[in-house]
């Protein structure tokens, strides 16, 4: 079975609880575009931004 995309992106938010709309939102982009955005490989680092915005999502959820 093919892996989707961005797979430690998926799994990382996942993981915290932070939902796709929640990333969308932090970034100013509507939610369906940054779906889209997923089904393609992201550059390493475009995807370590992404990555540190979910961390960041995920302790303001948290507290």
């Amino acid at each position: 079975m093919k892996s989707k995309a961005n797979e430690r992106i998926r799994a990382a938010a996942k993981e915290k609880g932070v939902k796709l709309w929640q990333i969308a939102d932090a970034l100013g982009v509507n939610d369906g575009n940054f779906s889209r955005k997923l089904r393609h490989e992201l550059p390493p680092d475009e995807t370590a931004k992404i990555l540190a915005l979910i961390d960041e999502i995920a302790k303001g959820v948290k507290q």
